[in-house]
Parts: structure tokens; sequence; C-alpha cells
């Protein structure tokens, strides 16, 4: 539903700055860094518009593939911490069941040392 909103607006948009820039036809001199020319309004609109929605989609673009590159590092370390995780429960469950043998071992010497 969103993008038929995005697809609705962005053509509603287009056409109301073609309906502007067939409006303004008239020559108009724009000054460029060293020199100046004669170019027709539409043109003008037109181009600005036009060079307005490329940077806007590079933006866009930059901001989607450096994204993407976050994502697959996260998956990256998702997938590697539960072999990590696993290893921790088994040194885990290693050194519980030697400290319970332990534990028995000093029960049974309390033990024998209570029956002499």
């Amino acid at each position: 539903m969103r993008a038929q909103w995005m697809l609705i607006s962005t053509l509603l948009f287009a056409l109301i700055t073609a309906v502007f820039a067939v409006i303004n036809v008239e020559p108009v001199r724009v000054n460029f860094l060293f020199t100046q020319a004669d170019i027709p309004l539409i043109l003008v609109i037109l181009g600005s518009t036009l060079l307005g929605g490329l940077i806007a989609f590079l933006i866009g673009l930059f901001r989607q593939i450096k994204l993407q590159r976050t994502i697959k590092q996260l998956e990256k370390r998702l997938n590697e911490a539960p072999s990590e995780q696993a290893l921790a429960v088994t040194e885990d469950a290693d050194s519980r069941s030697f400290l319970a043998a332990d534990t028995d071992l000093e029960h049974t010497e309390d033990g024998k040392n209570s029956n002499k």
C-alpha cells in the first residue's frame, strides 16, 4: 500500500512540475561560474528537477547499501554466536560435572573419616 501511495505522489509531482515547466517557456539568463547562457526556463526547471531526483536517488542507494552491509555483518555475528554459546555451555557442563565429582569424593572421604 505504501508503494502505491509513493507512486501516486511521484506521478502527481511529475505532472505538476511538467505543467509548471510548460507554462514557463521564456528564455532566461543562467549565470554559470565563468559564463552566462540564455536557456528556456522549461529546461532549467526540468533539469533542476531531474538533478534533484538523481541526487535523492543516489543518497537513498548509498544508504540502502550501507544498511545491507550492516545487516550482513549482524547476521554473521548472530550465526557465530550459537557456536560460541554451545562451547560455553559445554565448558560449563564439564566444570560442573568435575565439581560434582570432586564434591562426591569429599563426601566419601568425610564418611570414611567419620566411620573411623
